[in-house]
């Protein structure tokens, strides 16, 4: 895989269980893994591209409820409980993506107890990252506040630079918008007033942060 993730730290036995039920392929971006509705068949385990995970309202509203990177897996709380999907899976980039039935990925956590804790640590992270996008989404009370949580929150993973936080940010406007809970032309609006206040650099997907303080009170307020 790409990067540590779900398997990357797993016994020998686990890996060479893992390895004989697996079946990979690769897919283009906006691929459909699945969509919400359909019952599951298996679990997906990501090994390169990124994959966003959306809800859609009966209106055709959609919200990106998070945008799973290599080493994640997907849909494995329908595919333990048999429930049908409640969100959709669509590739934003070219993936490749190792595809578990339900049964074998039943005996995997059976037969592999590291398997299990490895299912609920990501289980576990799941639940926290939909307690973020529901603070972000349902306290966020500005479109001002919504853009600059996104922001922070990514900023946790970016690299520390003379002029600031530099990270890359490979989501449209569009997609933003979706990820915050506001529109596109709101994203556009708010992402220009940051940089004519100095507190953003933005070429192309990379962000510099470069006032994070200012963020922060943003996000305080």
């Amino acid at each position: 895989m790409e990067k540590d993730g779900f398997f990357c730290q797993l016994s020998s036995p686990a890996l060479k269980s893992f390895e004989e039920v697996k079946f990979t392929s690769s897919y283009p971006a906006n691929a459909v893994l699945f969509v919400e509705g359909q019952v599951p068949r298996g679990v997906y385990l990501l090994c390169k591209g990124r994959v966003k995970l959306t809800m859609t309202s009966a209106d055709g509203k959609s919200i990106i409820l998070h945008v799973a990177e290599a080493g994640e897996l997907i849909g494995v709380q329908p595919a333990m409980s048999g429930k049908s999907y409640e969100i959709s899976a669509e590739t934003l980039e070219p993936c490749q993506v190792n595809f578990i039935k339900r049964e074998a990925f039943a005996r995997l956590m059976h037969d592999h107890r590291d398997i299990g804790s490895h299912v609920t640590s990501q289980i576990s992270n799941d639940y926290q990252a939909a307690c973020v996008q529901i603070r972000s989404l349902g306290l966020s009370r500005t479109a001002e506040e919504k853009v600059a949580r996104f922001l922070l929150e990514r900023a946790a993973n970016g690299r520390e630079t003379n002029q600031g936080i530099r990270m890359n940010v490979a989501l449209t406007h569009e997609e933003i918008a979706q990820v915050v809970g506001v529109s596109r032309e709101t994203v556009t609006r708010t992402l220009s007033d940051f940089r004519n206040k100095s507190l953003i650099t933005t070429k192309g997907p990379s962000v510099l942060i470069r006032n994070k303080p200012a963020l922060e009170a943003l996000v305080a307020a």
